[in-house]
């Protein structure tokens, strides 16, 4: 995960420069998003329209934080749409014998989203990154200890990266001895 529900939402279109792959195809791909989320409400009905907005909110928090890690000032029209979608109504938080309870309709789930994306992008203290895998386009904030992440995530970039790397010493090694 990327450190953030809004940064979660733009690293659903992955591998952008390469071969894009779309995690979000419609409406339902976006309620099982939703569901999967552990900072969002589940069981939220997600229409064509309200998915269309998710879709443009998830473009504009990915043009706003590649802007930021380029140092550039921020897209107007990104950032128009961030802000009107911040504006909305909210989650209702409730706090229950297990933990806090989040709920509310797709508007308040997409508003929350741009809530999200206000916070991260405006911190200039975070240290967000983009994956260091060439191929990929994930965006996330690193909290680890002296900022020193490299990867999305070990499971899909990093262990891909120190194999072809492994593999890469290995060939050298291998052709050094055949000489």
């Amino acid at each position: 995960m990327s450190g953030s529900a809004a940064l979660d939402l733009a690293g659903t279109l992955k591998w952008r420069r390469t071969e894009p792959e779309e995690l979000l195809a419609g409406p339902a791909d976006l309620e099982r998003w939703l569901d999967a989320s552990t900072d969002l409400p589940g069981e939220v009905s997600v229409t064509q329209n309200a998915f269309r907005q998710a879709i443009s909110l998830r473009e504009a928090v990915y043009q706003l934080a590649t802007d930021r890690l380029a140092g550039r000032g921020f897209d107007r029209r990104a950032l128009d749409a961030v802000n009107d979608l911040a504006r909305g109504a909210g989650l209702t938080v409730q706090l229950s014998d297990t933990g806090i309870r989040r709920t509310g309709n797709i508007d308040a789930v997409l508003a929350e989203l741009a809530r999200d994306a206000v916070a991260v992008l405006a911190d200039r203290e975070a240290h967000m990154k983009e994956c260091g895998r060439p191929a990929c386009t994930r965006i996330y904030l690193d909290h680890s200890r002296g900022a020193r992440r490299t990867w999305c995530g070990m499971d899909e970039c990093g262990n891909r990266v120190k194999a072809a790397a492994y593999r890469a010493r290995k060939r050298r090694t291998d052709a050094a001895a055949a000489s």
